[in-house]
């Protein structure tokens, strides 16, 4: 070190020895080597400079690299000496010393002061370049692997996928049907036998529903006349109704959407509904677009669970889901009483979904989408025919709902949950559900199944609003309280059955009541034909005020809950 120190002016050498006593100024054993005193002899002297001066003068980062690089020290040992580590903390104090560059050690120090991270920068920057010029061929492979791990985890990162808005109709207060108007308007028909009647009021009655659902405009004639114009008319009512809101919430054009998936079961006419709504709204030519039919009052799910993936792979998308199904043509005029439920059941309705993976609309998105799980139980006869289309004995087209439902319902969710369980349930009450199965099937304990409380993982519960039985049974199946089911029996009560749309009256109900705060995760379980239970997780982007929204429900919700009788 004295060696060194010694072939520097005595102001520099106080200023050194100092700044090494207090280890600021990490010193290298073997010095760089210096040029010829004769060359330091004719090295004018550095005259004094305001700081501002020193940093205009400071040499350019070419140079400096240059300087290391060539440094024999830096040739020699490269970056596996230990003392490397020092070179770049005092490589501009060095660099200064040796070239006699105008920027005195005062100065020097007092930006070192101030740019210990761009040291540190530095230092990292100039240590990989140097390795990259010993190891080119090892840099080389190590870049390509990283760069192809990128690439793997941009393919296969899966985009985001929010809740912008939605929207459910509400039809027209004319259009409104009471227990003893439906009775009135089926006997007009003059198909049904009094026992017919009779037994429908009876289901009316038991049903849930209230006494404000909704019928068509078909269903209004004297008699009733359902036919296909007015089954379009009803679709083009339902659909148009609750896109025009939708994308007056949104803000969002026709021709921005880029993904439309619709589902109708049992009304699929051609051209397709997809069609009916693309050439209403004139969007793009080459928008994707999927009509799903059959699919039961479960298609809604089915539908979301569609769009999901498309997004994943099409990036800066919006998507479209439109749910609904027809009640003009699918009632049915017979006599057989299993094909009878369903019309008491289904009223008229439609539910619009705005997604999108486009980050711009991550701080305005009500949702995010967490999950989806899908169960099919259409490789179980029971399950296959539980709600099953067909004729009666006389020829007359309806759907059959078999004594089995709510049982095959309760199979069906048991699966869906346990699926979905270990996603969403806390700790807790995944290790309880394991230790009890694995004292049932293999210690052959005798003890009841243990059922996770899905309450501790979910703040809301849509459960579809297929009727009172079947809700009855998830209520029992879940351990939930009448709480957790009020937007389902209330949407029963209020609008019927809507099939596939009913879980988006149900949020709706929750949001006008003012219980979606943010982080809230909400649960969406339904039910369909095949047979099928799909469910959906979401989690609150924000809290929702009710006051700024605008739904079927806002204008009547202080009206509800209701009581309904259970007899």
């Amino acid at each position: 070190m004295e060696k060194y120190l010694s072939k520097l002016p005595s102001k520099e050498k106080e200023v050194h020895r100092k700044l090494h006593s207090q280890g600021s100024a990490p010193i290298i054993d073997q010095p760089l080597p210096v040029m010829e005193d004769k060359v330091l002899e004719q090295t004018p002297p550095i005259p004094a400079m305001e700081d501002h001066e020193v940093l205009e003068q400071t040499p350019p980062i070419e140079d400096i690299l240059k300087f290391y690089f060539c440094s024999p020290q830096v040739q020699k040992h490269g970056v596996k000496d230990p003392k490397m580590g020092y070179v770049p903390i005092v490589l501009l104090f060095l660099f200064d010393l040796r070239y006699k560059f105008p920027l005195n050690l005062e100065a020097y120090l007092k930006i070192m002061d101030h740019n210990i991270m761009a040291a540190f920068v530095f230092y990292q920057l100039s240590t990989f370049a140097l390795y990259a010029l010993s190891h080119p061929f090892t840099v080389l492979v190590s870049t390509i692997f990283l760069i192809v791990l990128a690439k793997m985890y941009v393919v296969s990162r899966r985009a985001d996928i929010f809740l912008v808005d939605f929207s459910c109709y509400k039809p027209i207060d004319a259009l409104k049907c009471s227990h003893d108007t439906f009775i009135e308007r089926s006997s007009l028909l003059g198909i049904f036998s009094e026992e017919s009647l009779v037994f429908q009021r009876t289901i009316l009655e038991k049903s849930g529903l209230g006494q404000s659902t909704y019928f068509p405009e078909a269903m209004w004639g004297l008699p009733p006349n359902p036919c296909m114009a007015l089954a379009m008319t009803e679709i083009e009512t339902v659909f148009f109704g609750a896109i025009d809101e939708l994308l007056a919430k949104t803000g969002v054009k026709g021709s921005d959407i880029g993904i439309l998936v619709v589902n109708s079961s049992l009304f699929n006419p051609v051209p397709s509904l997809c069609t009916l709504i693309i050439n209403h709204y004139k969007m793009r030519n080459n928008i994707l677009s999927y009509n799903l039919g059959g699919m039961g009052c479960s298609a809604g799910l089915i539908s979301l669970d569609l769009a999901k993936r498309l997004l994943q792979v099409h990036p800066n998308s919006y998507a479209l889901i439109v749910s609904t199904e027809n009640i003009t043509l699918n009632w049915y005029f017979g006599n057989k009483r299993s094909m009878l439920v369903s019309n008491c059941l289904f009223r008229m309705g439609a539910g619009a979904v705005l997604l999108s993976n486009r980050r711009a609309d991550k701080h305005r998105a009500k949702y995010q989408l967490i999950h989806t799980v899908r169960t099919h139980k259409g490789n179980d006869d029971r399950g296959y025919k539980c709600a099953y289309q067909e004729e009666d004995l006389i020829g007359k087209v309806g759907v059959t709902l078999s004594k089995d439902l709510s049982t095959v319902a309760g199979e069906a969710l048991k699966i869906n949950l346990t699926t979905l369980g270990p996603f969403v349930l806390p700790m807790s009450e995944r290790i309880q559900f394991f230790s009890n199965y694995v004292a049932r099937k293999v210690l052959k304990m005798q003890i009841k199944p243990y059922m996770p409380d899905f309450r501790q993982a979910f703040e809301h519960f849509c459960i579809h609003a297929g009727g009172r039985a079947v809700l009855d049974k998830v209520e029992r199946s879940l351990e939930l309280s009448e709480k957790d089911l009020e937007p389902s029996r209330m949407t029963l009560y209020r609008f019927g059955n809507t099939s596939s749309s009913s879980l988006w009256y149900e949020l709706a109900y929750s949001e006008a009541k003012g219980n979606i705060k943010r982080g809230h995760r909400v649960c969406q379980i339904a039910f369909g034909s095949g047979f099928k239970c799909n469910s959906a997780v979401w989690r609150a982007m924000r809290t929702i005020d009710p006051k700024k929204e605008k739904n079927p429900w806002v204008d009547e919700i202080d009206s509800f809950p209701f009581e309904i009788s259970k007899s």
